[in-house]
């Protein structure tokens, strides 16, 4: 059975600094390409950011420069580290583990950006 399980998050006050943890069980950590997207209330979910098999990386334009993805194989683990946080970073970010036509999602954690 996969389970994808995050944490980390919580309120913040604008420009502080979060770090989301994702839990990964079931599957063959190394062959996913992971990500983590987020939700805002009234709008669609997005991609923040991906890491591929091959360690490469991408991130949406808005959080350039200030969230880092990162993996730990060894401890099949996803991380996303957020500095700089703004008020428009509010949002359910969920952990992703996609590889073809397999797809796994967790169950969200909340971030609020709020003085």
């Amino acid at each position: 059975q996969v389970q994808l399980v995050e944490s980390g998050g919580g309120l913040v006050q604008p420009g502080g600094s979060l770090r989301l943890s994702c839990a990964a069980s079931g599957i063959t950590f190394s062959k996913y390409n992971m990500g983590w997207y987020r939700q805002a209330p009234g709008k669609q979910r997005e991609l923040v950011a991906r890491i591929f098999r091959d360690g490469s990386e991408n991130y949406v334009d808005s959080v350039k420069g200030r969230f880092t993805i990162s993996t730990d194989s060894a401890k099949n683990t996803l991380s996303l580290q957020m500095n700089s946080l703004k008020p428009e970073d509010t949002a359910v970010y969920y952990c992703n583990a996609e590889w073809g036509w397999s797809t796994y999602w967790g169950q969200g954690t909340h971030v609020t950006v709020s003085s």
